[in-house]
Protein backbone atom coordinates (compact mmCIF):
# COMPACT_ATOMS: atom_id res chain seq x y z
CA UNK A 1 0.00 0.00 0.00
CA UNK A 2 1.14 3.26 -0.74
CA UNK A 3 2.63 6.01 1.57
CA UNK A 4 -0.16 8.46 2.74
CA UNK A 5 0.28 12.52 3.91
CA UNK A 6 -2.21 13.08 7.33
CA UNK A 7 -1.91 15.62 10.01
CA UNK A 8 -1.23 13.23 12.85
CA UNK A 9 -3.21 13.58 15.78
CA UNK A 10 -4.91 10.97 18.01
CA UNK A 11 -7.65 10.70 15.82
CA UNK A 12 -6.14 10.37 13.05
CA UNK A 13 -3.90 7.66 13.78
CA UNK A 14 -6.86 5.52 15.22
CA UNK A 15 -8.65 6.00 11.70
CA UNK A 16 -5.57 4.46 9.83
CA UNK A 17 -6.57 1.12 8.20
CA UNK A 18 -4.57 -1.53 8.52
CA UNK A 19 -3.18 -2.68 4.66
CA UNK A 20 -3.73 -6.48 3.85
CA UNK A 21 0.15 -7.26 3.40
CA UNK A 22 3.17 -5.62 4.31
CA UNK A 23 3.18 -2.02 5.71
CA UNK A 24 2.40 1.84 4.79
CA UNK A 25 3.73 4.88 6.70
CA UNK A 26 1.58 7.76 6.96
CA UNK A 27 3.73 11.00 7.01
CA UNK A 28 3.06 14.19 9.07
CA UNK A 29 1.74 17.07 6.71
CA UNK A 30 3.36 19.82 9.40
CA UNK A 31 6.60 18.32 11.00
CA UNK A 32 8.80 16.77 8.25
CA UNK A 33 10.01 13.22 9.04
CA UNK A 34 7.79 12.63 11.78
CA UNK A 35 5.21 9.48 10.57
CA UNK A 36 3.34 6.30 11.79
CA UNK A 37 4.52 3.09 10.29
CA UNK A 38 1.20 1.14 10.20
CA UNK A 39 1.38 -3.06 9.40
CA UNK A 40 -1.00 -5.76 9.92
CA UNK A 41 -1.17 -5.62 13.96
CA UNK A 42 0.27 -2.28 15.14
CA UNK A 43 0.96 1.60 14.31
CA UNK A 44 4.42 2.35 14.72
CA UNK A 45 5.51 6.21 15.44
CA UNK A 46 9.19 6.87 14.36
CA UNK A 47 10.61 9.94 12.38
CA UNK A 48 13.64 9.68 9.46
CA UNK A 49 16.01 12.45 8.73
CA UNK A 50 19.56 12.09 7.37
CA UNK A 51 22.70 12.17 9.41
CA UNK A 52 25.25 14.92 8.01
CA UNK A 53 28.96 15.87 8.64
CA UNK A 54 30.73 19.08 7.81
CA UNK A 55 27.34 19.65 5.57
CA UNK A 56 27.52 16.59 3.65
CA UNK A 57 25.02 12.92 4.26
CA UNK A 58 26.02 10.41 5.89
CA UNK A 59 23.55 8.14 5.47
CA UNK A 60 19.55 8.61 5.93
CA UNK A 61 17.78 7.03 9.42
CA UNK A 62 14.77 5.94 10.83
CA UNK A 63 14.18 5.88 14.66
CA UNK A 64 11.07 4.41 16.14
CA UNK A 65 9.62 6.07 19.08
CA UNK A 66 6.99 4.41 20.55
CA UNK A 67 3.74 2.20 20.44
CA UNK A 68 1.12 4.14 18.54
CA UNK A 69 -1.75 2.68 20.06
CA UNK A 70 -0.31 2.99 23.52
CA UNK A 71 1.59 6.38 23.10
CA UNK A 72 -0.62 10.27 22.62
CA UNK A 73 0.09 11.84 19.30
CA UNK A 74 1.38 15.10 21.42
CA UNK A 75 3.89 13.00 23.23
CA UNK A 76 5.34 11.46 19.94
CA UNK A 77 5.62 14.70 18.34
CA UNK A 78 7.05 16.43 21.20
CA UNK A 79 10.13 13.17 21.26
CA UNK A 80 10.01 13.24 17.10
CA UNK A 81 11.05 17.38 17.57
CA UNK A 82 13.75 16.52 19.67
CA UNK A 83 14.76 13.54 17.75
CA UNK A 84 15.39 15.16 15.05
CA UNK A 85 17.03 17.86 16.37
CA UNK A 86 19.74 15.57 17.15
CA UNK A 87 19.44 14.04 13.98
CA UNK A 88 20.35 17.63 12.34
CA UNK A 89 23.50 17.50 14.74
CA UNK A 90 24.77 14.66 13.18
CA UNK A 91 23.98 12.85 16.56
CA UNK A 92 22.13 8.95 16.50
CA UNK A 93 19.00 10.10 18.97
CA UNK A 94 18.78 6.33 19.76
CA UNK A 95 22.00 4.37 19.05
CA UNK A 96 22.43 1.11 19.67
CA UNK A 97 26.02 0.35 20.31
CA UNK A 98 25.97 -3.57 19.97
CA UNK A 99 25.29 -3.06 16.01
CA UNK A 100 27.71 -0.69 15.57
CA UNK A 101 31.08 -1.38 13.85
CA UNK A 102 34.29 0.81 14.16
CA UNK A 103 35.22 2.61 10.69
CA UNK A 104 37.79 4.97 10.40
CA UNK A 105 37.65 8.35 10.66
CA UNK A 106 34.63 10.04 13.06
CA UNK A 107 31.94 8.06 12.78
CA UNK A 108 30.42 4.44 13.40
CA UNK A 109 28.18 2.66 10.76
CA UNK A 110 26.05 0.21 11.77
CA UNK A 111 25.72 -3.65 10.00
CA UNK A 112 21.90 -2.29 8.53
CA UNK A 113 23.42 0.84 7.05
CA UNK A 114 20.66 2.35 8.61
CA UNK A 115 22.34 4.20 11.38
CA UNK A 116 25.14 6.49 12.30
CA UNK A 117 26.84 7.85 15.63
CA UNK A 118 28.60 11.14 14.94
CA UNK A 119 32.20 11.07 17.06
CA UNK A 120 31.32 13.04 20.10
CA UNK A 121 35.17 14.24 21.25
CA UNK A 122 34.43 17.15 19.51
CA UNK A 123 34.38 20.70 21.71
CA UNK A 124 30.39 21.13 22.84
CA UNK A 125 29.03 23.93 21.75
CA UNK A 126 28.45 27.07 24.07
CA UNK A 127 25.14 27.16 26.04
CA UNK A 128 24.35 30.32 24.85
CA UNK A 129 21.69 33.04 26.04
CA UNK A 130 18.95 32.24 28.79
CA UNK A 131 15.61 33.13 29.37
CA UNK A 132 16.22 35.67 31.85
CA UNK A 133 18.77 37.09 29.21
CA UNK A 134 17.06 36.86 26.18
CA UNK A 135 13.64 38.60 28.12
CA UNK A 136 15.37 41.62 29.16
CA UNK A 137 16.69 42.20 25.68
CA UNK A 138 12.94 41.40 24.44
CA UNK A 139 11.64 44.18 27.20
CA UNK A 140 13.92 46.51 26.18
CA UNK A 141 14.37 46.54 22.62
CA UNK A 142 11.45 45.42 21.88
CA UNK A 143 8.50 46.10 24.39
CA UNK A 144 10.17 49.44 25.39
CA UNK A 145 11.30 50.75 23.04
CA UNK A 146 8.03 50.24 20.75
CA UNK A 147 6.20 51.98 23.36
CA UNK A 148 4.02 49.38 24.60
CA UNK A 149 1.83 50.16 27.80
CA UNK A 150 3.15 49.22 31.22
CA UNK A 151 0.37 46.77 31.68
CA UNK A 152 1.38 45.14 28.81
CA UNK A 153 5.08 44.68 29.87
CA UNK A 154 4.01 43.44 33.05
CA UNK A 155 1.94 40.39 31.83
CA UNK A 156 4.82 39.35 29.95
CA UNK A 157 7.42 40.06 33.27
CA UNK A 158 4.84 38.09 35.24
CA UNK A 159 5.07 35.26 32.91
CA UNK A 160 8.68 35.02 32.61
CA UNK A 161 9.34 35.86 36.59
CA UNK A 162 6.42 33.70 37.78
CA UNK A 163 5.40 31.01 35.50
CA UNK A 164 8.85 30.29 34.19
CA UNK A 165 10.68 31.15 37.45
CA UNK A 166 12.87 27.49 37.33
CA UNK A 167 13.50 28.73 33.55
CA UNK A 168 14.67 31.93 34.10
CA UNK A 169 18.50 30.77 34.06
CA UNK A 170 18.54 28.07 31.61
CA UNK A 171 18.89 28.39 27.67
CA UNK A 172 16.82 28.64 25.39
CA UNK A 173 18.48 25.99 23.44
CA UNK A 174 18.05 23.50 26.28
CA UNK A 175 14.43 24.66 25.80
CA UNK A 176 14.32 24.09 22.15
CA UNK A 177 16.09 20.29 22.32
CA UNK A 178 13.67 19.18 25.25
CA UNK A 179 10.30 20.24 23.82
CA UNK A 180 8.73 17.67 26.39
CA UNK A 181 10.13 19.99 29.33
CA UNK A 182 7.78 22.56 27.55
CA UNK A 183 5.00 20.56 27.06
CA UNK A 184 4.90 19.78 30.51
CA UNK A 185 4.99 23.26 31.79
CA UNK A 186 1.90 24.24 29.47
CA UNK A 187 0.00 21.19 31.23
CA UNK A 188 0.68 22.58 34.29
CA UNK A 189 0.48 25.80 33.91
CA UNK A 190 -3.40 24.85 32.62
CA UNK A 191 -4.36 22.65 35.53
CA UNK A 192 -2.80 25.45 38.29
CA UNK A 193 -3.91 28.78 36.72
CA UNK A 194 -6.74 27.80 34.00
CA UNK A 195 -6.43 27.44 30.00
CA UNK A 196 -6.04 31.41 28.97
CA UNK A 197 -2.86 32.12 31.17
CA UNK A 198 -1.74 28.62 29.78
CA UNK A 199 -1.86 29.62 26.36
CA UNK A 200 -0.81 33.41 27.17
CA UNK A 201 2.53 32.01 28.99
CA UNK A 202 3.62 30.37 26.16
CA UNK A 203 2.36 33.12 23.37
CA UNK A 204 5.24 34.85 25.74
CA UNK A 205 7.96 32.26 25.48
CA UNK A 206 7.36 32.22 21.82
CA UNK A 207 7.92 35.86 21.36
CA UNK A 208 10.98 35.65 23.21
CA UNK A 209 12.72 32.93 21.37
CA UNK A 210 11.78 34.58 18.10
CA UNK A 211 13.37 37.36 19.63
CA UNK A 212 16.75 36.03 20.54
CA UNK A 213 16.94 34.16 17.50
CA UNK A 214 17.75 36.59 15.00
CA UNK A 215 20.52 37.24 17.05
CA UNK A 216 21.45 34.02 17.97
CA UNK A 217 21.04 31.85 14.86
CA UNK A 218 23.09 29.08 16.24
CA UNK A 219 19.41 28.40 18.21
CA UNK A 220 17.19 25.71 16.73
CA UNK A 221 14.26 26.88 13.76
CA UNK A 222 11.97 25.36 15.67
CA UNK A 223 10.32 27.49 18.68
CA UNK A 224 10.27 25.12 21.91
CA UNK A 225 6.44 26.94 22.18
CA UNK A 226 4.88 25.56 18.60
CA UNK A 227 5.35 21.89 20.32
CA UNK A 228 2.11 22.87 22.69
CA UNK A 229 -1.43 21.64 21.92
CA UNK A 230 -2.90 25.14 22.61
CA UNK A 231 -6.12 25.08 24.95
CA UNK A 232 -9.16 25.92 23.14
CA UNK A 233 -10.30 29.50 23.75
CA UNK A 234 -13.66 30.98 23.39
CA UNK A 235 -14.70 34.49 23.30
CA UNK A 236 -16.67 35.33 26.77
CA UNK A 237 -20.26 35.63 26.78
CA UNK A 238 -20.54 37.89 29.83
CA UNK A 239 -22.23 41.12 28.07
CA UNK A 240 -25.32 42.89 29.62
CA UNK A 241 -28.51 43.50 27.23
CA UNK A 242 -30.98 46.37 28.15
CA UNK A 243 -32.67 44.09 30.15
CA UNK A 244 -29.90 43.87 33.01
CA UNK A 245 -28.70 47.53 33.15
CA UNK A 246 -31.73 48.36 36.07
CA UNK A 247 -30.22 45.66 38.64
CA UNK A 248 -26.91 46.31 37.52
CA UNK A 249 -27.09 50.23 38.22
CA UNK A 250 -28.73 49.50 41.62
CA UNK A 251 -25.53 47.47 42.52
CA UNK A 252 -23.21 50.29 41.37
CA UNK A 253 -25.60 52.68 43.39
CA UNK A 254 -25.24 50.93 46.27
CA UNK A 255 -21.45 50.51 46.16
CA UNK A 256 -20.09 52.78 49.80
CA UNK A 257 -16.89 54.08 47.33
CA UNK A 258 -18.35 57.04 45.71
CA UNK A 259 -15.44 57.42 42.89
CA UNK A 260 -15.56 53.32 42.38
CA UNK A 261 -19.04 54.00 41.57
CA UNK A 262 -18.07 56.31 38.55
CA UNK A 263 -15.29 54.57 37.33
CA UNK A 264 -17.77 51.35 36.56
CA UNK A 265 -20.52 53.56 35.15
CA UNK A 266 -17.92 55.42 33.19
CA UNK A 267 -16.30 51.93 32.02
CA UNK A 268 -19.78 50.99 30.60
CA UNK A 269 -20.41 54.38 28.90
CA UNK A 270 -17.09 54.37 27.40
CA UNK A 271 -16.32 50.94 26.55
CA UNK A 272 -13.13 51.72 27.64
CA UNK A 273 -10.26 49.30 28.71
CA UNK A 274 -10.05 49.97 32.69
CA UNK A 275 -6.17 48.80 33.19
CA UNK A 276 -6.20 52.45 30.71
CA UNK A 277 -9.04 54.09 32.42
CA UNK A 278 -7.35 53.86 35.68
CA UNK A 279 -4.42 55.95 34.66
CA UNK A 280 -7.00 59.03 33.63
CA UNK A 281 -5.42 62.35 34.60
CA UNK A 282 -7.26 65.69 35.08
CA UNK A 283 -4.71 67.12 31.96
CA UNK A 284 -6.45 64.26 29.77
CA UNK A 285 -9.81 65.65 30.24
CA UNK A 286 -10.75 68.75 27.50
CA UNK A 287 -14.21 70.20 28.50
CA UNK A 288 -14.14 72.32 25.13
CA UNK A 289 -13.55 69.60 22.88
CA UNK A 290 -15.32 67.18 25.20
CA UNK A 291 -12.84 64.41 25.05
CA UNK A 292 -11.38 62.65 27.25
CA UNK A 293 -6.77 61.70 26.36
CA UNK A 294 -5.67 58.21 26.62
CA UNK A 295 -1.85 58.57 26.20
CA UNK A 296 -1.00 54.73 26.67
CA UNK A 297 -3.85 52.58 25.89
CA UNK A 298 -3.28 48.47 24.76
CA UNK A 299 -0.42 48.43 21.93
CA UNK A 300 1.12 51.62 23.52
CA UNK A 301 1.93 55.52 22.57
CA UNK A 302 1.38 54.50 18.84
CA UNK A 303 -2.26 53.34 19.61
CA UNK A 304 -3.40 56.54 22.04
CA UNK A 305 -6.33 58.15 21.15
CA UNK A 306 -9.18 60.63 21.89
CA UNK A 307 -12.73 59.36 23.70
CA UNK A 308 -15.40 61.75 22.39
CA UNK A 309 -17.98 62.50 25.83
CA UNK A 310 -21.61 62.05 25.76
CA UNK A 311 -23.20 64.29 28.00
CA UNK A 312 -23.94 61.13 30.99
CA UNK A 313 -20.34 61.02 30.38
CA UNK A 314 -18.89 64.41 31.52
CA UNK A 315 -21.58 64.91 34.21
CA UNK A 316 -20.30 60.83 35.07
CA UNK A 317 -16.31 62.66 35.20
CA UNK A 318 -17.61 65.81 36.91
CA UNK A 319 -19.20 63.88 39.72
CA UNK A 320 -15.49 61.60 40.23
CA UNK A 321 -13.56 64.73 40.30
CA UNK A 322 -15.77 66.56 43.02
CA UNK A 323 -15.76 63.46 44.93
CA UNK A 324 -11.66 63.65 44.34
CA UNK A 325 -10.97 66.87 45.73
CA UNK A 326 -13.03 66.40 49.46
CA UNK A 327 -11.76 63.06 49.77
CA UNK A 328 -8.35 62.72 48.41
CA UNK A 329 -7.37 66.59 47.66
CA UNK A 330 -3.66 65.62 47.44
CA UNK A 331 -4.22 62.64 44.46
CA UNK A 332 -6.30 64.35 42.44
CA UNK A 333 -4.13 66.74 41.84
CA UNK A 334 -2.57 64.32 39.23
CA UNK A 335 -5.82 61.20 39.05
CA UNK A 336 -9.14 61.22 37.94
CA UNK A 337 -10.67 58.24 39.39
CA UNK A 338 -8.55 58.87 42.96
CA UNK A 339 -7.93 56.15 45.50
CA UNK A 340 -5.76 55.15 48.67
CA UNK A 341 -3.07 53.58 46.70
CA UNK A 342 0.48 53.72 46.56
CA UNK A 343 0.19 55.46 43.18
CA UNK A 344 -2.86 57.02 44.17
CA UNK A 345 -4.92 56.17 42.01
CA UNK A 346 -7.35 53.11 41.72
CA UNK A 347 -4.86 50.20 40.97
CA UNK A 348 -7.40 47.29 41.53
CA UNK A 349 -11.31 47.37 40.04
CA UNK A 350 -12.47 43.90 41.05
CA UNK A 351 -15.68 43.92 43.25
CA UNK A 352 -17.31 41.22 44.79
CA UNK A 353 -19.20 38.94 42.48
CA UNK A 354 -22.48 39.07 44.86
CA UNK A 355 -22.03 42.65 45.41
CA UNK A 356 -21.57 44.13 41.36
CA UNK A 357 -21.96 41.39 38.82
CA UNK A 358 -20.09 43.06 36.02
CA UNK A 359 -17.15 45.08 35.73
CA UNK A 360 -13.77 45.26 33.97
CA UNK A 361 -13.78 44.13 30.55
CA UNK A 362 -17.24 42.78 30.98
CA UNK A 363 -18.51 46.31 30.56
CA UNK A 364 -16.23 46.70 27.68
CA UNK A 365 -18.19 44.18 25.92
CA UNK A 366 -21.65 45.38 26.82
CA UNK A 367 -20.83 48.76 25.48
CA UNK A 368 -20.09 46.75 22.07
CA UNK A 369 -23.73 44.68 22.67
CA UNK A 370 -25.56 47.85 23.08
CA UNK A 371 -24.16 50.09 20.29
CA UNK A 372 -26.20 47.56 18.14
CA UNK A 373 -29.56 49.12 19.85
CA UNK A 374 -28.02 52.65 19.30
CA UNK A 375 -28.40 51.94 15.71
CA UNK A 376 -24.18 52.08 15.76
CA UNK A 377 -22.48 50.88 13.16
CA UNK A 378 -19.60 48.01 13.76
CA UNK A 379 -16.94 50.15 11.45
CA UNK A 380 -18.23 53.12 14.13
CA UNK A 381 -18.01 50.91 16.85
CA UNK A 382 -14.79 50.05 16.65
CA UNK A 383 -13.67 53.72 16.06
CA UNK A 384 -14.94 54.21 19.59
CA UNK A 385 -13.16 51.10 21.17
CA UNK A 386 -10.15 52.26 19.49
CA UNK A 387 -9.79 48.95 17.43
CA UNK A 388 -7.84 48.08 14.70
CA UNK A 389 -9.44 48.27 11.49
CA UNK A 390 -9.31 45.36 8.53
CA UNK A 391 -8.58 45.96 5.46
CA UNK A 392 -6.77 48.69 3.08
CA UNK A 393 -8.75 51.06 3.55
CA UNK A 394 -7.67 51.81 7.30
CA UNK A 395 -4.83 53.74 6.04
CA UNK A 396 -7.22 56.24 4.68
CA UNK A 397 -9.28 57.36 7.95
CA UNK A 398 -8.36 60.03 10.00
CA UNK A 399 -9.64 59.26 12.90
CA UNK A 400 -9.59 62.61 14.50
CA UNK A 401 -11.59 63.99 11.29
CA UNK A 402 -14.28 61.59 12.63
CA UNK A 403 -14.16 62.28 16.51
CA UNK A 404 -15.64 66.22 16.66
CA UNK A 405 -19.12 65.40 15.09
CA UNK A 406 -19.82 61.83 13.58
CA UNK A 407 -17.91 59.74 16.55
CA UNK A 408 -19.64 62.04 19.56
CA UNK A 409 -23.19 61.59 18.06
CA UNK A 410 -22.73 57.80 17.39
CA UNK A 411 -21.29 58.10 21.45
CA UNK A 412 -24.49 59.76 22.99
CA UNK A 413 -26.56 57.54 20.89
CA UNK A 414 -25.25 54.63 22.98
CA UNK A 415 -25.20 56.94 26.33
CA UNK A 416 -29.06 57.21 25.52
CA UNK A 417 -30.21 54.03 24.80
CA UNK A 418 -28.47 52.86 28.46
CA UNK A 419 -29.61 55.52 30.36
CA UNK A 420 -32.85 55.32 28.52
CA UNK A 421 -33.10 51.09 29.66
CA UNK A 422 -33.34 52.74 33.21
CA UNK A 423 -36.85 54.10 32.31
CA UNK A 424 -37.65 56.66 35.69
CA UNK A 425 -35.47 54.72 38.57
CA UNK A 426 -33.90 57.72 38.94
CA UNK A 427 -36.66 59.37 40.43
CA UNK A 428 -38.37 56.48 42.16
CA UNK A 429 -35.79 54.06 42.86
CA UNK A 430 -33.93 55.48 46.47
CA UNK A 431 -30.83 54.01 46.09
CA UNK A 432 -30.40 54.87 42.55
CA UNK A 433 -31.80 58.21 43.15
CA UNK A 434 -28.87 59.51 45.64
CA UNK A 435 -26.30 58.48 43.54
CA UNK A 436 -27.97 59.91 40.29
CA UNK A 437 -30.82 62.51 41.25
CA UNK A 438 -30.59 65.71 40.94
CA UNK A 439 -28.22 67.36 43.19
CA UNK A 440 -27.10 64.25 44.65
CA UNK A 441 -23.09 64.28 44.64
CA UNK A 442 -23.55 68.21 46.37
CA UNK A 443 -25.71 66.75 49.19
CA UNK A 444 -23.54 63.47 49.78
CA UNK A 445 -20.10 66.11 50.11
CA UNK A 446 -22.14 68.43 52.16
CA UNK A 447 -23.35 65.15 54.31
CA UNK A 448 -19.89 64.16 54.87
CA UNK A 449 -18.59 67.41 55.62
CA UNK A 450 -21.33 67.18 58.87
CA UNK A 451 -20.28 63.79 59.65
CA UNK A 452 -16.45 65.13 59.76
CA UNK A 453 -16.83 67.87 62.01
CA UNK A 454 -19.64 65.85 64.33
CA UNK A 455 -19.17 62.40 65.96
CA UNK A 456 -16.91 60.44 63.29
CA UNK A 457 -14.15 63.39 63.45
CA UNK A 458 -11.80 60.31 64.06
CA UNK A 459 -12.57 58.36 60.73
CA UNK A 460 -10.96 58.22 57.67
CA UNK A 461 -12.62 59.23 54.34
CA UNK A 462 -13.92 55.51 53.65
CA UNK A 463 -15.97 55.73 56.52
CA UNK A 464 -17.23 59.57 55.57
CA UNK A 465 -17.84 58.78 52.24
CA UNK A 466 -20.32 55.56 53.83
CA UNK A 467 -22.00 58.02 56.11
CA UNK A 468 -22.88 60.57 53.50
CA UNK A 469 -24.39 57.88 50.89
CA UNK A 470 -26.47 56.28 54.16
CA UNK A 471 -27.39 60.14 55.03
CA UNK A 472 -28.52 61.15 51.43
CA UNK A 473 -30.93 57.63 51.24
CA UNK A 474 -32.81 58.84 54.12
CA UNK A 475 -33.32 63.13 52.28
CA UNK A 476 -36.30 63.94 50.58
CA UNK A 477 -36.43 63.37 46.78
CA UNK A 478 -36.89 66.43 44.36
CA UNK A 479 -37.86 66.40 40.64
CA UNK A 480 -35.56 65.50 38.01
CA UNK A 481 -33.95 68.03 35.80
CA UNK A 482 -34.96 69.23 32.35
CA UNK A 483 -32.96 66.73 30.19
CA UNK A 484 -33.80 63.96 32.60
CA UNK A 485 -29.69 63.87 32.96
CA UNK A 486 -28.02 62.50 36.21
CA UNK A 487 -27.15 65.58 38.59
CA UNK A 488 -24.14 66.79 39.32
Amino acid sequence: MADIRILINDKAVSDLKAPSSGQYRARDTQLKGFHVIVGRRSKTFAVQGDLRKDGKRIASISVRIGDGEAMSTREARAIAKAYLAQISKGKHPNPKPALLIEQPGSASVSRDNTAVQVDQRTEAAPKGITLSQAWQRYRDAHLIRKGRSDGTIEGYRDHVERLFKNWRDTPLKELAEDPAKVITRHDEITKEHGPYIGNGSMRTLRAVYNHARRAHRYLPADNPASVVDWNSEKRRNTAMGLEDLPHWFRQVAALQNPIRREFHLFSLLSGCRPTALMEAQPQHLDLRRRTLHIPRPKGGADRAFDIPLSRQMILCLLRAIRFAHHFYPFQAKKWLFTAESDSGHLAEQKEDRKVLAKWGNELRQTFRTLATPAGVSEFDARLLMNHAIPGVNAGYISRHKLLEDHLRAQQQAISNTIFCALGNMTSIDPTVRSWLGPHATRRAIEAAKREESGAVRGFDRRHLAKAAVTSLRHSPSSHLGRENLPGA
